[in-house]
């Protein structure tokens, strides 16, 4: 007889098939992926590491493996009310804080393990914006060494193709999702957790900024402008897209997305054949930020819908449309000023809500479909690095 204190719960089998039966072959379909069902996992259990690249990553896991599979899943799935209960109840994620190291995040890990369940998570805790692996959290080699389990490597590839992180469709391509490796427990015993999160890290690692086939849809560049936010011309800016065309709003100059990733300039030489090497010089702009005088202005506003978020349980809508100014020290809401030495974290979840932990309160934006929750983030990171007193800081948040 199943206790209140029990973790898996027999059902949990029952759900993982039959919501294989009717998702795999419509992720097989609509994302045109290729899984491939790891057969020599013969009724172990496993600590699976994928990279994350489109939104369906874990029935891509889910499909590859037998049995049911517990991933960790961020705090905001967990505060959608009566949808966030079904979802315990028919798969039972294990909640982890995005902003901080979440200690019982480790324990319900332990406790999942030691019943016999396979974990999965991605180290990464971002999607991708760039096509580039993003940065790893070392700590998963130490939750490794504690589970004792084999570390399954999940890579994904293609996905950035698929369905990059800033776009709303989902284009016509070929991925690819399978187990790479597995490092077994008696294997990292002789490891250091460097070592071991080097390995990881080095298998996880993917660059999507080459040719590697043909990602066809209409609205290919629709939305950019939630990653991109720096012209390579004229610096901080705003784009705007449709179709395959971005446009830098100061300067006017367009950008063609390609099928085949690549990017082209409109009538003038682009400086970047890829995202990445953008992404990559928008993040040394900011790097080279002089925040502090960045203060008197805002260098951004934005409008958008606030909620406040009470942890594991519900979303409250606080107002509809606010006004949100974005300086080198703080941002502003309504006219009410959180500096940003004041903030535990500002994050971004999905395609571009952001999160901004003040004191005990989570409050949540959501802008239009251009809205960029990314720039708050990397502005947020950027100034922590210069009062630490780290000004040649990278680390920008994603």
């Amino acid at each position: 007889m199943e206790t209140q204190t029990e973790w898996l719960k027999p059902r949990h089998r029952i759900i993982r098939d039959i919501a294989c039966a009717l998702i795999a072959p419509y992720c097989r379909w609509k994302f045109g992926v290729k899984i491939e069902k790891f057969r020599e996992q013969n009724g172990r259990q496993y600590l699976i590491v994928m990279n994350h690249q489109t939104s369906f990553d874990q029935f891509f896991v889910g499909a590859a493996f037998d049995g049911p599979v517990y991933y960790l899943a961020t705090e905001d799935i967990f505060s959608l009310g009566w949808l966030s209960s079904l979802l315990r109840w028919a798969v039972a994620p294990i909640p982890i804080k995005k902003q901080t190291t979440d200690i019982q995040a480790v324990k319900n890990c332990i406790k999942v393990a030691r019943e016999g369940g396979t974990i999965a998570l991605a180290p990464e805790g971002n999607r991708t914006y760039s096509g580039k692996t993003v940065h790893m959290n070392p700590s998963i080699a130490s939750l490794a060494r504690k589970l004792n389990l084999p570390v399954a490597i999940f890579r994904i590839e293609g996905g950035y193709g698929v369905q990059p992180r800033w776009s709303d469709v989902v284009r016509k391509g070929k991925m690819r999702a399978y187990v790479s490796r597995v490092i077994e427990p008696e294997e990292y015993a002789g490891m250091t957790n460097a070592e071991l999160f080097e390995q990881i890290k080095e298998g996880l690692t993917v660059n999507e900024n080459c040719v590697s086939g043909s990602f066809i849809h209409a609205k290919s560049a629709e939305y950019l402008e939630r990653a991109m936010y720096v012209c390579p011309f004229c610096g901080l800016t705003e784009f705007e897209s449709n179709g395959d065309i971005t446009s830098c709003k100061k300067c006017g100059r367009q950008i063609r997305y390609l099928p085949t990733k690549e990017l082209e300039g409109v009538g003038y030489e682009f400086p970047y054949r890829f995202v990445a090497e953008w992404y990559d010089h928008q993040c040394d702009v900011v790097n080279a930020l002089d925040l502090a005088s960045m203060t008197q202005e805002p260098v951004y506003r934005d409008r958008a819908s606030i909620s406040e978020v009470i942890v594991y349980k519900r979303k409250n809508l606080i107002k509809e449309d606010a006004a949100i100014a974005l300086y080198g020290d703080r941002i502003v809401i309504d006219g009410e000023v959180y500096p940003f030495r004041e903030l535990s974290a500002v994050t971004v979840l999905g395609r571009n809500k952001l999160n901004v932990y003040t004191g005990k309160q989570v409050l949540q934006f959501k802008g239009d479909k251009r809205f960029n929750a990314l720039k708050y983030v990397n502005f947020y990171h950027r100034h922590k690095n210069m009062i630490a007193g780290n000004e040649n800081g990278k680390f920008l948040g994603i």
